[in-house]
C-alpha cells in the first residue's frame, strides 16, 4: 500500500475537537464535515487540503473524546492518511473501523517533513519519504491493512462474515 500527496504537519498533542470542533457537529451533516475539518488547529486547512494529501503529525495525535466524526472529516477533506509519531487508542480504532490509514513512525515525522512537502507513505518498505529524507514506519496490525484495503471494518467483515479478522 502507498499514498502519496502534500504533507500539511501538525504537532504532539492534536485532540478530536482540533480535528473536527464541537460545535461543528450539532449544525452541520455527516456529508459537511470535511468543510470543517482540522479548523481548530488550522482554520484554513479546508481550503489548503487537496484529495490524496496526507497529515504529518507528533504524539498522540486524535487525543480529546471518542468522536467517529473526527476520522470521518478526515476522509471527506480528501486525506488519504495520517502519519504520526503516536495515535491516542480511540482515535486509532476509529480509523480502523472507517478505513483511514493511520500509521505511526518509529521516529518523530515532524523533524523531518515541513508543511507543504511532498511525500510518499510506503506500506510495503515501511518507510514515509520527503524528497531525499526518510523516516521508518511500524508495521501495521495485519486487520488494519485488510480494513484499509476494504474501505473500513464493516466493508470487510461484509466480505467475509465467517472469518472476521480478529479470530486469525
Amino acid at each position: 500500500m502507498r499514498w502519496s500527496g502534500r504533507a500539511h504537519v501538525f504537532g504532539d498533542d492534536v485532540d478530536t475537537d482540533q480535528i473536527i470542533p464541537g460545535r461543528c457537529l450539532r449544525r452541520v451533516s455527516y456529508d459537511e464535515l470535511g468543510r470543517y475539518a482540522m479548523t481548530g488547529a488550522d482554520p484554513e486547512f479546508p481550503e489548503k487540503v487537496r484529495e490524496g494529501d496526507v497529515i504529518v503529525a507528533g504524539k498522540n495525535f486524535g487525543c480529546g473524546s471518542s468522536r467517529e466524526q473526527a476520522v470521518m472529516a478526515l476522509q471527506q477533506a480528501g486525506v488519504a492518511c495520517v502519519v504520526a509519531r503516536s495515535f491516542a487508542r480511540i482515535f486509532y480504532r476509529n480509523a480502523i473501523n472507517r478505513g483511514l490509514p493511520t500509521v505511526e513512525a518509529e521516529e518523530d515525522p515532524t523533524e523531518v517533513v515541513e508543511d507543504g512537502n511532498r511525500v510518499t507513505v510506503d506500506l510495503d518498505e515501511l518507510v514515509l519519504r520527503a524528497g531525499s529524507e526518510e523516516v521508518p514506519l511500524r508495521e501495521p496490525p495485519e486487520f488494519a491493512l485488510q480494513a484499509w484495503r476494504e474501505g473500513g471494518l464493516l466493508e470487510l467483515v461484509k466480505k467475509n462474515p465467517d472469518k472476521p479478522p480478529w479470530r486469525d
